[in-house]
């Protein structure tokens, strides 16, 4: 399979340029793959439509629609359990 790639130019500071650079070398990869991975892990993933979705995934879909909980709720629910 083909992909097109295109270049893209950064511009950044000299310092973190050489920081890129070193910790690319310590991963073994280029700077271009590091930036490019970063943007891949910003794309949200969605399954595919043929996707299989594990039973206990399967199992939690939909279980609280029309129960009237808001994120609000959720938010609330977190504070409470870590405070």
């Amino acid at each position: 399979m083909y992909v097109m790639q295109t270049k893209l130019t950064l511009r950044m500071k000299a310092d973190r340029i050489r920081m890129a650079k070193a910790e690319a070398a310590r991963r073994g990869k280029s700077v271009s793959q590091m930036v490019s991975d970063f943007f891949a892990g910003l794309t949200p993933r969605r399954p595919s439509a043929g996707a299989v979705i594990p039973p206990i995934t399967a199992s939690l879909v939909g279980l609280l629609k029309g129960r009237g909980i808001s994120e609000a709720d959720y938010r609330k629910h977190l504070r409470e359990k870590h405070s």
